[in-house]
Order: structure tokens, then C-alpha cells, then sequence
């Protein structure tokens, strides 16, 4: 899933929603006569899937997507990766056409069906033109109720999901964010990545895809937003059509997961013949609901979330030539959620960033943040938020997002009327109360030889001797 607060990785989509009463930007790109005509509409099906519908004929084409509460953290123990399996494996098969025979028809039509899954859903996408509809619908009902995940097809894609992880273990960003998440999150379902592990992946087999297919992929545990060339009447005649038969199961709903609990810190030290140190440190965040979730933003996107402009950026990047790049990071989620600082630098100055970094967060603890970093904050924020609503595509994924989080049909006008609210007080307390320098978990990948990494309560090996620490490969 994404949040509305910048995470130090790219975070699946989720967190951000937008909806109201008022759409300006799909008004402001309409013909004037249908401006007042586009409005958010809410309705639930007998079969209890949420329904959420924007009327925008500006282009002869319709955007569907449908979300189901069931991702990665409802994998079974040991078979890490099965919710990702059953959305990759969608399109490889059907009971009635086989993975050549979808792929065809969609290029036919030149529409865009796709699946996937993350930590906490799954979700199904259809854009197509709007004369073309029926057959997109079809090829998306045949998809959703009727997959066959054939074992073929199965092995096929296990082995190409196994042969990235292999390939991701070269990727040092990537190994120090999957292993920090394992150790900031425990034993809970959070934990795991969503595309599983090597040694999960292979243990899978198809009857347990059958089986979470049948127990998650159920009216009553799905959204579906549609934006675009449709009236309400021809919305709910469409979705009759296609998903009318639709039926729950009778599996129980899924469990809610449960809310993480802070583990010790702990430092985790990978070590790799490489020339920088990729860290990543941090602990448990914020969870969606948060009431700080908008004071919370404001305040990272001045601490590390404001690239150049931001407090980490600029004092250890360019005042003291530290690193190549800094950024910290809220990813907040349904029940859980996290804070982390992920930077690079040479392995030599590996300590001296880390505790530069535990300073400038004490620091701005401590004084918080200028006015004038503040309403740059603030302008940036309300500034850039229609641009997360600015095509029917992104439109329909924020609308299911919206309703999985529980934000509310006037999220569009709320949004920017709090962060517009968020003061220098507000900044000073949140900073203070969610961020704690002091119990990071921290997880390096680096030439440890050369790194030297101090462990905590261990005074740090004296910075390197060199006239300069800048990087050798200079700032980017």
C-alpha cells in the first residue's frame, strides 16, 4: 500500500484518498454543463460489496477497480507469498480461457487488465474504452470468480517471483529495508515482505491458492470504485450483470491483524563487499486513523520527507558532506505502521552519519521547526494533493482506499483544511511524541570491516582522518 506521509521506500499505494461532495480537478476538466453533474456516489450491494461511483463523461472511457481486505499479512505461517500468488496468477487461467487467450483479448481491445496484491489487500483493475465495455467486463468477471491457478502456470511464475528475490539480494537499499521491517515488526503478520520468501514460495501449493481464493475473494470483503463514462443507472447495471452472481462463501471473514507491539531495539549488521553502507533505522509509526496522522506529515516532510529542502537533507548531506541521500519516513497503515531514516554513505563515515542523524532528530525535537519551514511545508502539501486525483486511473484507486481506511466522503475538503491547521507547536509535539532517537532499530549493509559499525552504548570509532568526508563520487 502508499501513505499521504513520504516513506523512505517506494511504498505500494493505500494511504492516500480523496473524495468529496466537490471533485474540482475532474470539474475543472469536464465541459461546463456537466460540471455540476459529477458528484461521489456510495451505495452497498445485497451481497454487501461497497460500491463507490464518479459520473465524468470528459472521455469515452471507464476505470474499475475492485478491492478485496485480504493481503499479504493473511499469508499462512510458512507460506509467506500465497495472497501475491493468487493475484499474479488471476490472468494465467481461467475456466474458460487460458492465459494466451486473456492476454489476446485485452490486447483486442486495447484496455489494461491487471491484478496485485499488498500487505493488508488485493485488488483487480480494468481501464477500457467505453464501447468496449462488455468485453471488458467479461474478461474481469471470468478473472475474479473463475480462475483455475493451473499448476503450469503456478510453477512458472513461482519461479520468476523466486528468481527476483534472488536478484534483490544485489540490491542493498532492498535487503536492509526487508530485513529492518522483519525486526521492527516481530512476529506479527506485518513482518513478512508480500511477495514472501525463497524458501516459502516453493512449499505453496495450488489447493492453498484455491483455498484463499475461496475464503478472501468474497462480495462482502470488496470495494469497487468505477469512474467514467456511465450514469448511476448504467453503473448498477453493470455491476448486476457482471458480478450479480457473485456469492459469499461460507468461510469466516478474516481476522483483523493484530496491532504490532514495539520489539527491543536491535542493530542488524549485513555485511557486503561493497564501498558505501546503506542504513536504514527507525521503529513503529502511526497507524491510519492516527488523529495526528495530518500533524504528523507536516512535521516529516520538514524533518527528512522535503527532499532537498528537508532538515536531515540539509545538515547532513549538505552542510556536512556525509551522505549521497537521507530521507525519513511515516508509512502508516490499517493497524500498524512505521518510522524510519534510511540513508548511503562511505563506509568509513558510516558512524558519523548515524549519530549526526540521532542529533539533528534530538535537535529538532527540541526546537522544532521555523515558520518559514512550516509554510513551505504547508504550501507543498496543499499544493501537490490534487495531482493524487488528476486522471480516472489514480481516481478509482484512491476511492477504494478510501473506503478500506475509513476516511470519509469529504476527505477532499478535509485534507488540506487540517494540514493548513498544523502549527509550530503541533510540529515540536509529534516530533517529539512519535519519533525516539534513542530506540532505533537499525539495520547495515556494508563492508562491516570497513564500517566498523558501533553497537549501541559503544562509544562510536573516531571519525576518519581525511581532510573531507564528502563522498568520493561527489553530491548529487
Amino acid at each position: 500500500m502508499q501513505s499521504v506521509v513520504r516513506t523512505v521506500w517506494g511504498a505500494r499505494p493505500g494511504g492516500v484518498i480523496v473524495l468529496c461532495a466537490a471533485l474540482w480537478l475532474i470539474v475543472a476538466t469536464a465541459p461546463p454543463a456537466q460540471a455540476a453533474a459529477v458528484k461521489p456516489v456510495r451505495w452497498v450491494t445485497k451481497s454487501g460489496m461497497v460500491v463507490l461511483f464518479i459520473e465524468n463523461h470528459s472521455l469515452p472511457t471507464v476505470h474499475l477497480q475492485l478491492l478485496i481486505k485480504a493481503g499479504g499479512t493473511l499469508d499462512p505461517k510458512g507460506r509467506e507469498g500465497t495472497a501475491d500468488l493468487v493475484a499474479s496468477l488471476l490472468d494465467e487461467g481461467t475456466t474458460s480461457r487460458t492465459s494466451q487467450q486473456i492476454a489476446e483479448a485485452v490486447d483486442f481491445i486495447g484496455a489494461s487488465l491487471s491484478a496485485g496484491a499488498g500487505p493488508e489487500s488485493s485488488s483487480i483493475s480494468l481501464s477500457v474504452l467505453k464501447k468496449d465495455l462488455p468485453t471488458g467486463m467479461e474478461l474481469f468477471r471470468d478473472e475474479l470468480l473463475h480462475p483455475t491457478f493451473p499448476e503450469e502456470e503456478l510453477n512458472r511464475v513461482r519461479q520468476r517471483i523466486i528468481g527476483s528475490l534472488i536478484a534483490e539480494a544485489d540490491e542493498p537499499e532492498i535487503v536492509a529495508r526487508k530485513a529492518w521491517q522483519e525486526l521492527i515488526y516481530g512476529p506479527n503478520p506485518y513482518h513478512h515482505p508480500t511477495e514472501g520468501y525463497r524458501d516459502s514460495l516453493p512449499s505453496i501449493t495450488r489447493q492453498e491458492l484455491v483455498d484463499f481464493h475461496h475464503r478472501y475473494y468474497q462480495p462482502r470483503l470488496a470495494i469497487v470504485a468505477v469512474v467514467g463514462d456511465l450514469t448511476r443507472n448504467e453503473t448498477e447495471k453493470l455491476l448486476s450483470q457482471y458480478l450479480g452472481s457473485w456469492k459469499n462463501s461460507d468461510r469466516e471473514r478474516p481476522p483483523t491483524n493484530p496491532v504490532p507491539n514495539p520489539m527491543p531495539p536491535e542493530t542488524k549488521l549485513i555485511d557486503k563487499e561493497l564501498t558505501q553502507a546503506t542504513i536504514v533505522m527507525g521503529h513503529l509509526g502511526i497507524s491510519r486513523d492516527n488523529p495526528d496522522y495530518y500533524a504528523v506529515t507536516v512535521m516529516n516532510y520538514i524533518l527528512g520527507g522535503g527532499g532537498f529542502s528537508s532538515r536531515l537533507m540539509k545538515k547532513i548531506r549538505d552542510n556536512e558532506g556525509l551522505v549521497y541521500g537521507i530521507s525519513s519516513g511515516f508509512h502508516a497503515m490499517k493497524q500498524g505502521g512505521s518510522f524510519a531514516v534510511a540513508m548511503q554513505t562511505k563506509n568509513a563515515t558510516a558512524n558519523q552519519a548515524i549519530e549526526e542523524t540521532r542529533a539533528v532528530i534530538t535537535q529538532f525535537q527540541a526546537d522544532g521547526a521555523t515558520q518559514q519551514e512550516l509554510d513551505e511545508a504547508k504550501d507543498f502539501l496543499i499544493g501537490s494533493f490534487p495531482l493524487r486525483m488528476d486522471t480516472s486511473a489514480k481516481m478509482v484507486g484512491l476511492l477504494t482506499s478510501l473506503e478500506f481506511y475509513d476516511l470519509g466522503l469529504c476527505y477532499l475538503n478535509d485534507y488540506p483544511k487540517k494540514i493548513a491547521a498544523v502549527t509550530l507547536a503541533d510540529v515540536k509535539r509529534v516530533a517529539t511524541r512519535y519519533i525516539h532517537p534513542d530506540r532505533m532499530t537499525m539495520v547495515v549493509v556494508a563492508k562491516q570491516s570497513a564500517a566498523k559499525i558501533a553497537q549501541p552504548g559503544a562509544p562510536a570509532p573516531p571519525a576518519p582522518s581525511s581532510p573531507s568526508t564528502t563522498p568520493s563520487t561527489g553530491r548529487p
